[in-house]
């Protein structure tokens, strides 16, 4: 515990930085203790990323000081951060796609071992974490969270003094979670300081020792965690009372919209995972939930799911019709619309507009041509609509999508999407690193969609998510798909033995549905 006479490892005073009409951060002040682990809390688009890259040297302040103990510094670049001690995991990767896992890490090292010894402590670290990787495979062949794992090794394998982790956790399982607490205590304990930016409150509430709370760029207060509830940090961190999201109701179960019937898929990559005998059923009304470790088998589902892997045409079936040999867009004109797990890049152009991102996606199914011609005010039209039902804070619809926090462009895409009124939503992550009043809009929208008679099949490694939405829950391990359980058969813990391949002690009785086959004949 950090002891109040002691000189701050890190402390900010007066930060501003400012961008083309944008006020980040707003003299912004702060300060860590040795062996603290310090919260810092706020909406997406509250300013966190950019105060974090300016200790990092990524932004320069544009006034106001950064003292490390009791010394000004001016940190240039993440070299110079890196040589005072300043470790940072990244939510967003800053990775070489066509490089290995080991060699990722070395670019990020400013003095980097032999590759024979750094595999070795890549090794290490990586069984004293729980967070798996092969140091030889290639980076355009990992997942999501495999990505992150990466930059989460290669900030430890230097032993910062300061350690500022961005959403660590939003890609682990609580088992995992709770590894990677385990070894933050320890480090802390041992003198290094951590700044920890989550929107997951509960578990900063078990975890860290302070809070600063950033909103629209300014320090609006300061809490300790552990007196306060989930909901009282969120109310400080937007500025009102949120309302828990509630569990989804009993569904009125409709027509069969979607199903799978033993789809086997082997993977077209070296280090990709084979899909192995996965069948489930979908129907309107619903929300299934899928939960899983990264790099389990989600990407190919994923894959095969939106089209973008084709399979045989009776494999897949969409409002009744096979579709396994079917193209996105074809999918799409028959009711099925995607939000990728991916959102810069795969669910939208960075450098393009909102616009002509909610072109690129909703031409299919909504009024967007005529012979040919983009009828420009239609889009601007529902690029506006997205915009005003989801609360996305952004400059206009002119706005490039790389220009909105990760929250908010997370909003835009899951309301393109929803406003399609699609037959059959499938969604992935939908809320990994959005704040608590972004996520409550996404689930609220979700669980409407259902109540509308959608059906929606959502896979994430949020358990809580899964939990609260999900009218039925499955896990995905080594790509094999769990028996499909009710939700009210199941708890937390049943989910994560799931996850990892353990089968429960009992099946549901309606653990394979008759509809499934009923259809494929």
């Amino acid at each position: 515990m950090p002891q109040s006479s002691q000189l701050p490892r890190l402390e900010l005073r007066q930060l501003v930085k400012s961008f083309p009409g944008c006020l980040a951060n707003d003299r912004v002040d702060l300060k860590v203790m040795p062996g603290e682990i310090h919260a810092l809390l706020g909406e997406n688009g509250a300013g966190k990323s950019t105060l974090v890259k300016m200790i990092f040297g990524l932004l320069k302040p544009d006034s106001g000081s950064i003292l490390w103990g009791d010394e000004e510094v001016y940190v240039n670049s993440p070299a110079q951060a890196r040589s005072l001690g300043i470790g940072m995991v990244f939510q967003h990767f800053s990775l070489f796609e066509a490089l290995t896992v080991k060699e990722n890490i070395a670019l990020g090292m400013s003095d980097p071992p032999p590759m024979a010894e750094l595999e070795k402590q890549i090794l290490k670290v990586e069984e004293r974490y729980g967070l798996p990787l092969d140091p030889n495979r290639a980076v355009h062949s990992l997942s999501v969270g495999e990505k992150q794992r990466i930059e989460i090794v290669r900030c430890l394998l230097q032993n910062p003094r300061l350690l500022i982790m961005d959403e660590p956790t939003s890609v682990l399982t609580p088992q995992e979670a709770e590894t990677l607490f385990v070894t933050l205590r320890q480090l802390a304990a041992e003198g290094c300081s951590i700044l920890y930016i989550s929107h997951k409150l509960d578990e900063v509430r078990q975890l860290c020792q302070g809070a600063t709370i950033l909103r629209l760029g300014k320090n609006v207060g300061a809490c300790d965690p552990r007196e306060e509830t989930a909901s009282s940090m969120a109310a400080l961190m937007i500025g009102e009372e949120l309302a828990a999201a509630s569990a989804s109701s009993a569904p009125q179960r409709g027509d069969l919209k979607f199903a799978i019937q033993g789809l086997s898929l082997k993977s077209d990559t070296t280090f990709g995972i084979d899909l192995k005998n996965i069948s489930l059923d979908l129907h309107g009304g619903e929300i299934l939930g899928i939960a899983g470790v990264a790099g389990n088998g989600q990407a190919e589902l994923l894959s095969v799911l939106s089209g973008e892997t084709r399979v045989a045409k009776d494999s897949v079936f969409l409002c009744g019709q096979p579709v396994g040999d079917r193209m996105p867009h074809q999918r799409r004109r028959q009711g099925l619309c995607f939000v990728p797990e991916e959102r810069l890049g795969h669910g939208s152009v960075p450098d393009m507009s909102l616009v002509d991102n909610a072109l690129l996606s909703g031409y299919v199914r909504q009024p967007f041509l005529n012979n040919g011609f983009v009828r420009l005010g239609k889009v601007q039209d529902f690029a506006e609509l997205v915009i005003e039902r989801f609360d996305v804070r952004c400059t206009g619809n002119q706005a490039a999508a790389g220009s909105l926090s990760g929250g908010n462009l997370q909003k835009f895409i899951v309301g393109r999407e929803v406003e399609q009124a699609p037959e059959v939503l499938i969604i992935a992550q939908p809320t990994w690193g959005v704040d608590a009043g972004a996520a409550a809009i996404i689930h609220k929208a979700v669980q409407q969609l259902a109540a509308e008679g959608a059906a929606v099949l959502v896979i994430s490694q949020d358990l809580d998510e899964l939990l609260t939405l999900s009218h039925r829950i499955s896990a995905i391990c080594a790509g094999t798909l769990s028996t499909i359980y009710p939700i009210n058969q199941v708890s937390a813990e049943d989910v994560g033995l799931l996850m990892t391949g353990v089968a429960l002690d009992s099946a549901p009785p309606e653990s394979k549905s008759p509809d499934v086959l009923e259809v494929a004949q």
